[in-house]
């Protein structure tokens, strides 16, 4: 049902209207003609599908076509409009060199970086380390792939993002860092909940809405927390988990640890003006806070040049120095952060562009196909995907054999039938909990003014 009130709540029902239906990024010409304002705003009527559809009728008239109207996108153009066209694509660093102590160094693809030396781009690995992350990202992919399965099945309700090819970017950063460190990031946080302490099964519980789940059922797909390792949370306010990282750091600073927050964004949350208000106060302050944004190219269905100006994310803190990274290198991803860590601890905040790319659309209910063709997704897939890298490397370079990655195969496999059976059995949480973990204790509140606060 829709909810109507006025002529200016119709009007604005219309320009949505024509923007969701109209060419991604464009808004098509239309002429409003409010209805009578004889309805007033304190008088709402519902109104059907149905019944709005032909309320619309009356109410949107489509302008004379226009020579400038665009039309809407065909395949080539969806082509000539891709964001990770070949040119930017990075090539894959497969081949490995054989060190004495039976290590192996590899080289990676160039960083870019904004008012800062980059690091050199070759790194050290060992293959316990390589079969580690082979394992790690492939437990997260089968994870949102049991998700995907659950939530058709209509087992999870509600939004459900996911973080398929994705995988490095937090598997590298986490690599890098300690439980020590904090993170926060937004709503595609089911893989960085996993690599702070949950598990499949708490995870798949948490999403079907069981007691059992990392929040105790309360919480979802957007909303995961550990307090033990200061995971401080999914969020599902586009960009407003950024401050609070700030905030994180600034806790850092003022009680005199060596810790850094890492603060995760995607690119459509860049343009946030909050963000901005974060950059400016960590780099006054010289807070330990490395400001991630994972750009996988796409803000919901909008590609990354249609909706910011400027698409070099990592120059985006302006005064805060940053680098860029590709996303879906899981050694580069690493690299990057422990010297965004060292950086962070001794200057103040970094700012690190993860250049990766989601598989699935923006949520569930995007098919991820409209705004992109599939062989986009496709090439991506073949040529970039973040586990098949680590898998080239360790079989191209005689690291591992065939035998040895199918044994953790069949292990996550196992792994996951058995947290989704864990997940259906277990039970909702009771009536009870709906009065548990509600703050009911006065506290002290810090004012603007010290005069100004609060105290109970």
């Amino acid at each position: 049902h829709f909810f109507w009130c006025d002529e200016r709540t119709m009007a604005l029902r219309a320009v949505y209207r024509a923007r969701t239906t109209s060419r991604v990024g464009a808004f098509r010409p239309l002429a409003v003609t409010p209805l009578a304002s004889t309805y007033s705003p304190f008088a709402c009527t519902a109104f059907s599908t149905q019944q709005w559809s032909s309320v619309r009728h009356y109410a949107v008239k489509e302008a004379p076509k226009d020579k400038d109207q665009p039309a809407p996108p065909t395949k080539e153009e969806l082509k000539k409009d891709d964001p990770i066209g070949e040119a930017d694509a990075p090539s894959p660093q497969i081949k490995g060199e054989k060190q004495n102590d039976g290590t192996w160094k590899f080289s990676l693809n160039e960083f870019s970086a904004h008012k800062l030396d980059a690091p050199e781009a070759t790194t050290i690995s060992s293959k316990e380390e390589l079969l580690h992350f082979y394992e790690v990202m492939s437990r997260i992919r089968r994870m949102e792939t049991e998700a995907d399965k659950l939530y058709k099945a209509k087992q999870i309700k509600g939004f459900l993002h996911l973080y398929s090819g994705q995988e490095a970017v937090v598997m590298g950063l986490e690599s890098a860092v300690t439980h020590e460190d904090g993170m926060i990031t937004a709503y595609r946080d089911h893989g960085h909940a996993l690599l702070r302490g949950a598990s499949v099964k708490s995870v798949l519980a948490e999403l079907t809405g069981r007691a059992t789940g990392v929040s105790k059922g309360k919480g979802g797909s957007m909303h995961m927390y550990n307090a033990e390792t200061n995971y401080f949370g999914g969020n599902g306010i586009v960009g407003a988990q950024v401050p609070v990282g700030a905030g994180v750091g600034l806790a850092y600073k003022v009680l005199g640890q060596k810790r850094v927050a890492l603060a995760y964004y995607g690119d459509g949350a860049a343009n946030q003006g909050q963000i901005f208000e974060a950059f400016n106060m960590s780099k006054l302050w010289k807070l330990p806070v490395i400001y991630i944004c994972e750009n996988n190219k796409y803000g919901m269905g909008t590609a990354v040049h249609r909706a910011s100006a400027n698409v070099d994310y990592y120059k985006r803190g302006d005064y805060i120095p940053g680098l860029k990274v590709d996303g879906m290198d899981v050694l580069a991803v690493k690299k990057a952060g422990e010297f965004a860590k060292a950086f962070a601890l001794k200057n103040g905040p970094i700012v690190l562009e993860m250049e990766t790319y989601r598989y699935s659309g923006h949520s569930m209910s995007d098919p991820g196909v409209t705004y992109r063709t599939r062989e986009e997704v496709q090439d991506v897939r073949a040529h970039r995907d973040p586990i098949e890298r680590v898998k080239a490397r360790l079989l191209n370079n005689k690291i591992a054999t065939k035998e040895e990655l199918k044994q953790i195969d069949d292990k996550l496999k196992a792994e996951m039938e058995e947290a989704v059976k864990f997940a259906m059995d277990s039970e909702f949480p009771k009536a009870k909990e709906l009065y548990v973990d509600i703050l009911d204790k006065p506290i002290p509140v810090r004012g603007v003014e010290l005069s100004e606060s609060y105290q109970p």
